[in-house]
């Protein structure tokens, strides 16, 4: 079967309205109801819309063609404000997929940017179409925008990414090793610690900032009813007074995407979704950043399943840490997670204690319990079948958003690890990001920005007066002004659905 690529014609416009409604449907329906799919066709992509396309200059357009048959298309725009050409639609009929028709019309469209000396051409996709998202990525897509898109009465999240022309493929070129489901199980961590061992050889950066980890001082403190681990940890300092927010002044390109990672820097690719990166300002031993490949928002309610298995493939020994967009996340803008292997935190211990744990609630086999006198709160998820975690998880999410009165996500950081076949998830509910000391000034102020190893129990102080002067009193104090409180927790697990 031989394919011709060839531009669009006016004759094409009915075939392609049809393609492009036929795939919709096959690819969309599964979250976009077939009434909006039809609605928004409707109105872009019937054949007098797309007439009036066809004669719009920035518009251009190639076919996918065999033995006469129109299997495939692809709609270009170019924006002349941004200099940008985008790929607009790309659709390859259902049993001709699998065939290499899409890469054919993407080294057109490639070929067309090209031509008019272009450096980069641009692509959408809706973050729901999981195998699309995993072709463009492997074809050299970096996906850093994520944005409502909205097809009828529905909004679904859409991402937007680039692909620099006549560049190797960075991922290829950022991946060290591949971990999916079908590998073995307890293969994952013997591989980031590979991976460790060699990038300390091949990364300055990372290097250095182990050989400072090597003078990291620390102290235990008794708080009466808890104890808690001060670290002083002056690498931390610029990660502790970062702001919070992409429009935080003097915000830097991304750090986690792949094409700002630093020339030497490789990672595992996980799942074929997140690259295991090593942390090059530790906190803990063996300190890995896990960063999803596209660019979009601190979120946890979608990718809480992620969470789970990486405990899993991780265990035994480890922890997967978690910390919301505006209490602890180093990158707020770029989904992430850190995990590393565990005994450090004090929470870990205190979890085991059954005498500071009081059952509250019990959700499909996942029990749900506070945990006393820790002078912040913090509420313990245990079960054994990760589906019914995740939903009873969800469900806690909830009842806090309602509680609380919210639409985004509220703040929280989770701390999880996987024992005796059991899943358990340490969340702690926030109150505020950071304590009032951390806004003083002068003598009075204490640099400390609480994120999940500090809720769980290891306090960073980057600055040594503070690592010095730091006592139990200041701790309780930090803890009951970032914490959510007693009351408004309990109400969150009443109001859960």
């Amino acid at each position: 079967m031989g394919i011709l690529i060839r531009p669009w014609q006016k004759e094409d416009l009915a075939t392609i309205s049809r393609i492009t409604l036929e795939s919709w449907i096959s690819t969309y329906s599964s979250f976009i109801p077939e009434s909006d799919i039809r609605s928004y066709l409707d109105a872009h992509y019937e054949e007098a819309s797309l007439l009036r396309l066809f004669d719009d200059p920035s518009m251009y357009g190639f076919i996918a063609e065999t033995d006469g048959q129109i299997v495939g298309y692809a709609r270009l725009v170019f924006d002349w404000n941004e200099h940008r050409l985008f790929i607009f639609s790309l659709h390859v009929v259902q049993k001709f997929q699998g065939q290499g028709i899409g890469r054919q019309l993407l080294e057109a469209a490639e070929g067309y940017a090209a031509g008019k000396r272009l450096d980069e051409i641009w692509i959408g996709v809706m973050v729901k179409n999981k195998r699309a998202l995993l072709i463009y990525r492997k074809g050299g897509f970096l996906f850093v925008q994520e944005e409502p898109f909205p097809v009828g009465k529905t909004t679904v999240a859409h991402l937007a990414g680039y692909k620099k022309l006549g560049r190797s493929t960075l991922l290829h070129h950022k991946t060290y090793a591949f971990f999916d489901e079908r590998q073995k199980s307890n293969a994952l961590p013997a591989l980031c610690l590979e991976l460790l061992s060699d990038q300390k050889k091949a990364w300055q950066d990372l290097r250095d900032g182990y050989e400072s980890f090597k003078n990291v001082r620390e102290r235990d403190l008794s708080c009466r009813y808890f104890r808690v681990r001060i670290q002083h940890n002056p690498g931390r300092l610029k990660s502790c007074t970062a702001g919070t927010g992409p429009n935080s002044e003097n915000r830097q390109p991304c750090f986690l995407c792949l094409d700002h990672l630093s020339q030497g820097q490789k990672g595992i690719l996980y799942q074929n979704e997140y690259l295991i990166l090593c942390n090059p300002m530790p906190i803990l031993s063996s300190h890995f950043t896990v960063s999803h490949l596209d660019h979009r928002l601190q979120a946890i309610d979608e990718h809480i399943g992620t969470f789970l298995q990486l405990m899993v493939d991780l265990s035994p020994g480890w922890v997967i840490l978690y910390n919301g967009p505006q209490c602890g996340a180093s990158a707020p803008e770029h989904l992430h997670f850190q995990a590393a292997r565990s005994g450090r935190m004090l929470i870990e211990k205190e979890i085991r204690e059954g005498k500071r744990l009081a059952l509250v609630k019990e959700m499909d086999d996942v029990l749900f319990y506070r945990v006393n006198n820790l002078g912040r709160e913090a509420i313990l998820l245990e079960g054994s079948d990760p589906m019914a975690v995740e939903h009873a998880f969800k469900g806690f999410l909830n009842g806090l958003q309602n509680v609380l009165l919210l639409n985004e996500e509220p703040m929280i950081n989770i701390v999880g690890f996987y024992e005796g076949r059991k899943w358990r998830l340490i969340v702690f509910p926030r109150r505020k990001h950071r304590p009032d000391a951390f806004f003083k000034e002068g003598n009075d102020r204490v640099v400390v920005s609480p994120g999940a190893i500090d809720m769980g129990g290891l306090v960073i102080t980057p600055v040594e007066r503070d690592f010095e002067c730091l006592d139990a009193a200041a701790v309780k104090i930090i803890y009951r002004e970032v914490s959510l409180g007693e009351e408004t927790v309990e109400k969150a697990i009443h109001a859960m659905r």
